[in-house]
């Protein structure tokens, strides 16, 4: 196979890699919390081919090596995660974040020897609703749209006594209010759990909005993750804020995913054309009659 037909195939793997990944942004335009993906490319291999000493003729400037590259492949899927827009809702679930952090949940999943077990979980979607959980009859609990548990601080779910009204503040803390007592103060039943991100690079998308860790990374050393604490150590999660009635929305522009994909289509009809017009090549030298 010569050179120009490995470049393009090798660059035309690269290329769909990357229209699924535009083609995936463009789909959740209109997800709550969605953050957009971009698309990070490296040379494989770039070798210098040394030529004759006899093509140094005089008057030639260029140099005797002709550099020859083996095409581009996709080297990283990097998360994105510039702030979306608010939209107001007025539901006092609702809760939208203003900076870098995630809600921490808890989703089903299962251990090394096969038994169900619950493990965190990532999300930006705050469409939150009040469930009622088995066993408990008196609260009833903080839930995503799919029923997992959001988390409080101290990695509890977060419980609301039946017939309150809740609001939350800025830094995540939670109060209930009891309408048929309105002479009673307010109750704080916990506080948010928000994380940070340190490295997007490393967050890995689990589906339904959600973000999860490699297996070998632990969260708790703080490498990819870190608790927006409140006690002011850390001056980036003082700007991290919780607004209540409001949703973000996703972070993809659909101008700029557009002019993406217009210039990812060209590169791969690019190399589609170079591809063929080897394979002609090659066709025609082997028809060849001596």
């Amino acid at each position: 196979m010569n050179h120009s037909m490995i470049n393009s195939f090798v660059s035309m793997q690269g290329l769909q890699q990357k229209l699924d990944i535009i083609s995936n942004n463009m789909a959740n335009m209109n997800t709550t919390g969605f953050k957009r993906q971009e698309a990070t490319f490296h040379d494989i291999l770039t070798t210098t081919m040394r030529q004759p000493e006899a093509f140094q003729q005089a008057g030639r400037m260029s140099p005797l090596g002709l550099t020859q590259g083996w095409g581009a492949k996709l080297s990283q899927i990097q998360t994105i995660l510039a702030q979306g827009s608010l939209k107001q809702t007025d539901s006092p679930t609702d809760l939208a974040i203003e900076g870098d952090a995630l809600f921490e949940i808890l989703i089903p999943s299962l251990d090394e020897n096969g038994e169900p077990v619950q493990r965190a979980a990532w999300t930006r979607d705050g469409a939150f609703s009040l469930k009622p959980q088995p066993g408990d009859t008196e609260n009833v609990y903080l839930t995503t749209r799919e029923g997992h548990l959001v988390l409080n601080a101290n990695d509890e779910p977060i419980a609301i006594p039946n017939n309150r009204r809740i609001t939350v503040e800025s830094d995540g803390t939670i109060s209930v209010y009891n309408d048929l007592q309105p002479d009673q103060p307010p109750v704080a039943v916990g506080q948010l759990k928000l994380v940070q991100v340190v490295r997007p690079q490393l967050l890995q998308q689990l589906g339904d909005n959600l973000y999860t860790l490699p297996d070998e990374i632990d969260p708790a050393l703080g490498e990819v993750l870190r608790v927006a604490a409140t006690d002011g150590q850390n001056p980036e999660a003082a700007k991290v804020k919780v607004h209540q009635g409001f949703l973000e929305q996703s972070n993809v522009n659909m101008a700029e995913e557009i002019t993406e994909l217009m210039l990812t289509q060209r590169a791969y009809q690019l190399n589609a054309k170079a591809l063929t017009s080897a394979d002609n090549m090659m066709s025609l030298a082997n028809s060849l009659r001596g």
